[in-house]
C-alpha cells in the first residue's frame, strides 16, 4: 500500500496473513474452479477455527488438510526431485508431499494466531515398518510446543491423530526450523539462522507473490 503524505510517499506493508481476495482470483486463473472451491473451503475452515482453543485449532487444520489433499511426491507432481510448494500451489494441485503438508499447516496455524515460537517444521527419519525397524526414510512433520520446554505434539500427513512426540517412536528428529531459526535435533534453542535454508527463503518469496505474507 502507498500513502501520499504531503510530498512524501510512505510504503506501508500489506496486512500480514492470507489475502483471500487475491488468492481466490489466482486460484481461479491458474488452476480453475475446483481449486477455487477448495481455497474457499480453506477460508471457511479458518474462519470457523479462529475462536477455538489452540488445541482445537491444531485438530481443525490437521484434519482438514489431511482429508482434502492427497499425497504425491515431487517427481510425479512437479517433475523435480525436491520442490517446496506454496499453499496456493498445493491447493491448486490438490496434492503435495510431506514438506508441502507441513508448510500449509504451518501458515494456516499462523493465520489463526498461533505464534511461530510454538511451531516448527521438523525433519525426521521415519522408521519404515514401525519403531523397531532399521529402515528409515526422510520425512517432515509439523511440531507444536505448548511452552518452550514442553513435549511437542506432532502433526503428520501420514497419521491423522495428533500425538505427543513420545508416542511417535517411529520418528527420529534430525533438525527443525521456523521463522525463529534452525534447531538441531530436538533442541530448544536455535543453532543457526533460518536464512541458511535457501528453499525456505524461496517459498516465502513465492508465497508473498501469491498473497500470503508473514
Amino acid at each position: 500500500m502507498v500513502v501520499l503524505l504531503g510530498t512524501t510517499l510512505l510504503y506501508l506493508p500489506a496486512r500480514a496473513g492470507w489475502d483471500f481476495d487475491k488468492l481466490l482470483r489466482l486460484a481461479q486463473q491458474r488452476y480453475g474452479a475446483t481449486a477455487a472451491r477448495l481455497l474457499a473451503d480453506t477460508q471457511q475452515m479458518l474462519a470457523g477455527a479462529r475462536n477455538q482453543s489452540e488445541q482445537d485449532k491444531l485438530r481443525w487444520v490437521n484434519d482438514f488438510f489431511n482429508r482434502r489433499l492427497q499425497f504425491q511426491d515431487d517427481s510425479a507432481l512437479w517433475k523435480e526431485a525436491d520442490y517446496w510448494a506454496t499453499p496456493l500451489e498445493m491447493i491448486g494441485k490438490g496434492a503435495g508431499d510431506c514438506e508441502d503438508f507441513t508448510i500449509i499447516k504451518y501458515f494456516a496455524l499462523k493465520e489463526l494466531g498461533i505464534s511461530a515460537e510454538k511451531l516448527r517444521l521438523s525433519y525426521v527419519k521415519a522408521r519404515i515398518g514401525g519403531s523397531g525397524s532399521s529402515v528409515t526414510q526422510a520425512h517432515m512433520v509439523l511440531t507444536y510446543y505448548p511452552s518452550p520446554d514442553a513435549e511437542p505434539l506432532v502433526l503428520d500427513n501420514l497419521i491423522n491423530e495428533i500425538r505427543p512426540a513420545s508416542r511417535r517412536p517411529d520418528l527420529v528428529p534430525v533438525f527443525s526450523f521456523s521463522s525463529e531459526g534452525i534447531f538441531a535435533g530436538a533442541g530448544t534453542q536455535p543453532s543457526a539462522s533460518v536464512d541458511r535454508l535457501s528453499r525456505w527463503k524461496d517459498v516465502l518469496l513465492r508465497m508473498q507473490s501469491d498473497g500470503i505474507v508473514f
